[in-house]
């Protein structure tokens, strides 16, 4: 009899993505009782081992349990308490840097503007917004030493929030310590500056920018966790961007998601979050086996996380609100940027680079910015701009 009922909802019961948008759409309207039903039967269609569709569904079950059920700080804290330590949580992250070209991406995108904006430059200040572990900074000051007319004097201010810092498992030292063992290997100057603090509470003076220097700003897929003005009044996303404009930089780069989930209403920000999600967990598939013990816990830990912020957060509490490029196009351009063209070798660079990956990566130009994505759907974008 459920079985028919459930045909009577309209929905296949061999379809797991329209099951669980079905789940999601029963709780938009407030069907509790229909929710219930169809949330039984997604648990019993989900796993976290299982294809993409089953180890997502697995998350997005969990999100939209957390949404009924609970809301605001009680659902970080149900969260949080499954947070593994630090040093299984680097190498979870650790592993998806290697296996998946995303950040490679992002980090690429971003040096090889900072290389180029400022390659007449003997001082040069970079201002990173999240610094985590200062991988992204290794390949970046081997290229500044081996400047034919020797090397610049690099000065990196590097901002850390509490989650970077527990990823890391020690304080911003850590990373001092590391770029000082990479300015030591490759002979060149570097003056490290840690900055604890969230981004929307940096202030101008904080940054001691120095006439001389040719300032680099980085924002590497954190930008979309400032709030905006449909959170609060003042719109600190906003805000800080034309604190940066106010410094005066050479370059800013920008590597966000590219995903539409920051103003969307509910529904289609389930939907959307299952798209772009679907989308990542097939390009893991392609490299890790189901049962690999590492693919299930890094995408518990370095993604699950996300998802069911996005599924089951509101308000304040809802911290990732990710934004098409269109959109940080009109933001940037609004607080006095205008675009900085990406070179074509550091395109060529990220071509040869996704060679070493699954056939199914492609990287497209548009409006000025890189795209990354996995088949037909873009997953992260990269631009710059002076």
């Amino acid at each position: 009899m459920e079985e028919a009922s459930l045909h009577d909802e309209g929905f296949p019961p061999e379809n797991l993505k329209q099951l669980l948008i079905a789940c999601a759409k029963a709780l938009s309207d407030n069907s509790i009782d229909v929710f219930d039903r169809l949330i039984e039967k997604a648990r019993d269609a989900v796993s976290i081992t299982g294809e993409p569709i089953q180890r997502l569904g697995a998350y997005m079950v969990e999100g939209l349990v957390a949404r009924k059920e609970a809301s605001g700080s009680s659902i970080y804290q149900a969260l949080n308490c499954g947070v593994p330590e630090s040093k299984d949580l680097l190498s979870y992250m650790h592993i998806l840097y290697e296996i998946c070209p995303y950040f490679k991406f992002g980090y690429m995108a971003a040096n090889g503007a900072i290389a180029d904006a400022c390659k007449n430059d003997d001082r040069i200040h970079i201002i990173d917004f999240q610094i985590a572990q200062g991988s992204q900074w290794v390949t970046l000051l081997e290229a500044l030493a081996a400047r034919p007319g020797g090397p610049p004097h690099v000065r990196i201010t590097g901002i850390d929030d509490s989650f970077s810092k527990y990823a890391r498992g020690d304080g911003l030292e850590a990373v001092g310590r590391r770029l000082g063992a990479i300015s030591e290997k490759f002979n060149i100057p570097v003056e490290f500056h840690g900055l604890p603090a969230f981004a929307p509470d940096v202030a101008r003076d904080m940054l001691n920018v120095m006439p001389g220097e040719a300032l680099a700003v980085n924002f590497p897929l954190q930008l979309h966790q400032i709030p905006d003005e449909s959170v609060v009044v003042r719109n600190p996303r906003d805000g800080i961007l034309r604190m940066v404009k106010s410094l005066s930089p050479k370059v800013v780069t920008l590597v966000e998601q590219e995903s539409n989930t920051n103003t969307a209403p509910f529904l289609r920000r389930f939907e959307e979050t299952l798209d772009y999600y679907l989308a990542m967990f097939e390009s893991i598939d392609a490299t890790l086996p189901r049962n690999n013990k590492d693919r299930v816990n890094l995408e518990q830990h370095c993604v699950a996380r996300d998802i069911v912020n996005v599924i089951a957060c509101e308000g304040k509490e809802r911290v990732e609100r990710h934004e098409l490029f269109g959109k940080w196009k009109s933001r940037m351009t609004m607080a006095g940027f205008r675009q900085y063209p990406l070179s074509s070798y550091v395109n060529g660079v990220i071509k040869s680079l996704l060679r070493c990956y699954s056939e199914h990566y492609m990287l497209v130009e548009k409006d000025g910015a890189m795209l990354l994505g996995w088949k037909e759907r873009n997953l992260i974008s990269a631009s710059a701009w002076q």
